[in-house]
Formats: structure tokens, C-alpha cells, sequence
């Protein structure tokens, strides 16, 4: 009788230590040199420019970004919003998800497995911006049934 070990999660199959190395050091500062990341990892850059091409291929390294002061750029207001939907079904989920990709307000979203089915991080200028948001945009969205707001008073940590 021969046992068999539960197969890897996909992303433990293809990825070393040198290539978690490589996404923890971009994750910190995605505008590292070749050299200096070569340097971080210990290797030269020819392999390196090669993982990171191999990453960015299987899709480990989804893109790059810049980290905006969002206070600055007036979109300072925070809201979570809890989203509850009065169909649940496939095809109302997927209605839902799409549309909600067309609100530029709404930064993040995340299907819960909760009381509620979705949770929105909802950024705009003040209270009254997301107000307006929330009435117009966020519960003219397929099938929301019902919403509710928690208003951030200040972010500790945001990575």
C-alpha cells in the first residue's frame, strides 16, 4: 500500500528561497536595480533578471506600483462597507463583481464568507463625497440588499 502526501499548494512547487527573496525585497521597494537586487539575494544579474521574468511569467509578480499619499491627493476618507446581496446565486455574484469594478471609489473588494457578502474599502474626498457615493453608486449596484459603514478615524498600518 503506498501513501501519498497531500500535493503542494501550486506556489510552494515552483518557488525557492532565492524566489521568495526576490518578492520580498520587491514587495518593499519595487524600483530595485537588477544589480541591486542581485546583490540582495545573492546572485548575480543575469539570474536574477531571469527569475524575475519567470516570476513576472507565472504570474508571482502581478505588476508594479507607485505608493500615493492618498491624503494628499484628497481621498482621504475611508469606509468599509459591508454588503449584503438579496441573491446569492452564481450568476448574481458575477453581476455584482463586475459592476462594482466600475466604481473607481471602491479601492478594494472582498467576497466574505460571513453574516454579509461582501466587504468594500471605499475611498473618497469626506463624508459627504461617500455619502453621495454610497447612495448613487455603491446601492445601485445588482442585487445589494443591504449596507453598513464603518468609518476609519486613522490608518496605523498600511502595507
Amino acid at each position: 500500500m503506498t501513501v501519498q502526501t497531500p500535493a503542494k499548494p501550486a506556489s510552494e512547487d515552483h518557488l525557492d528561497r532565492i524566489d521568495r527573496n526576490i518578492l520580498t525585497a520587491l514587495a518593499a521597494d519595487g524600483r530595485l536595480s537588477m544589480a541591486e537586487l542581485a546583490t540582495k539575494v545573492g546572485l548575480s544579474k543575469t539570474p536574477v533578471q531571469a527569475r524575475v521574468k519567470r516570476l513576472e511569467k507565472d504570474g508571482y509578480i502581478r505588476g508594479y506600483a507607485a505608493i500615493i499619499d492618498r491624503e494628499r491627493m484628497g481621498e482621504g476618507h475611508v469606509a468599509f462597507v459591508q454588503v449584503k446581496l438579496s441573491d446569492t446565486r452564481s450568476a448574481a455574484l458575477d453581476a455584482f463583481n463586475r459592476a462594482v469594478q466600475s466604481v473607481a471609489e471602491i479601492e478594494q473588494c472582498h467576497m466574505m464568507a460571513s453574516s454579509f457578502d461582501y466587504l468594500l474599502k471605499v475611498r473618497t474626498r469626506d463624508i459627504a463625497a461617500y455619502r453621495r457615493v454610497l447612495g448613487e453608486r455603491i446601492s445601485a449596484l445588482p442585487h445589494v440588499a443591504q449596507t453598513s459603514t464603518f468609518v476609519a478615524m486613522e490608518t496605523v498600518k498600511d502595507r
